[in-house]
């Protein structure tokens, strides 16, 4: 029989079936299904011509299933266990999950955010599995669309819909210098940022093009490096009087492990958002509302507590 068939049918009779066999009675099998007796007589009578066979015999108030009706039973089993199971609200047990699941983040998330956030969730969900890839802003939606990815972490560039966002908290910007910089001792003024020569790297995440936005009518800034690892700038840090300007979390993680000299912007700089993002088809899945909300819960109370820390709020 087709699929078209199959949806001419009217099967809800079929579940009208078990119910009659389960409770061996009309009036039962009514009370159970909110039908008037009269009704449920109906639909007895529907299921006869559905089947071609009387289904039941009475024997005083009990009906006594047929031949036919044991084996429609036995057959009706396995797809009614298995609609239940479909219909039924998700339940997601962290402990019992065995998905993979795959994020877009760009380097600076997965260097100060995630870490986080990783021993929580394999501590609820330690049969779980990760898979990070490397975030492209211009194909965001494409990479939550078509290309597997069940969420992003970014600073969005732009408009996100058709997707899904949750801020994570906001991310400000600060300087990095060696101690034996010229300026480490000094309060560092906007001249100084434009005379001295800068690194730029790539896991700023797009903060040169906040800089620059908010650097426009003055000089731009010497740029002696342009790289893709924070290494590559703090190798040069010994030759050259360096000034290395990433996201103020990134620069606490690193100023710590280097032993260099964090300085405020000395101009004005609006931090940003950092965001968690979606595609709408994982917006009631049970499994992603967990990795979301614990993410968000995880990382946003990093950044809070980072912005308080540098005293920006």
């Amino acid at each position: 029989m087709e699929l078209e068939d199959i949806y001419r049918r009217d099967l809800n009779l079929l579940i009208a079936l078990r119910v009659l066999l389960e409770e061996g009675s009309v009036s039962k099998a009514a009370i159970r299904l909110s039908l008037s007796q009269s009704a449920m007589s109906r639909v007895l009578g529907r299921l006869r011509n559905l089947t071609n066979d009387p289904l039941f015999t009475r024997h005083g108030q009990q009906l006594i299933p047929t031949q036919k009706a044991l084996e429609l039973n036995q057959s009706l089993t396995v797809p009614l266990d298995a609609l239940r199971t479909v219909l039924s609200p998700e339940e997601f047990d962290p402990a019992k999950c065995a998905q993979k699941f795959k994020i877009a983040t760009t380097d600076y998330a997965m260097q100060t955010i995630l870490p986080f956030a990783l021993p929580r969730i394999y501590e609820e969900a330690p049969g779980l599995s990760l898979e990070f890839a490397p975030l492209h802003h211009e194909q965001l939606v494409r990479q939550l669309t078509t290309d597997g990815c069940d969420m992003a972490i970014c600073r969005p560039t732009g408009r996100v819909d058709p997707l899904q966002s949750d801020t994570l908290g906001l991310v400000s910007v600060f300087c990095l210098v060696a101690k034996h910089h010229p300026l480490a001792d000094k309060t560092l003024t906007l001249d100084d940022y434009l005379s001295y020569p800068h690194a730029v790297i790539a896991i700023s995440d797009g903060v040169k093009a906040l800089i620059d936005s908010a650097l426009r009518g003055h000089p731009a800034p010497k740029l002696a490096l342009r790289a893709y690892h924070l290494e590559a700038a703090i190798a040069m840090l010994d030759s050259l009087p360096l000034i290395i300007t990433v996201p103020a979390d990134l620069a606490y993680l690193v100023g710590d492990k280097h032993d260099l000299v964090i300085k405020p912007l000395p101009f004005e700089f609006k931090p940003f958002d950092y965001s968690l993002i979606w595609h709408p088809r994982s917006d009631h899945s049970a499994s992603q509302i967990w990795l979301r909300n614990l993410i968000k819960e995880e990382c946003g109370r990093l950044i809070s507590r980072r912005i308080k820390d540098m005293g920006l709020v």
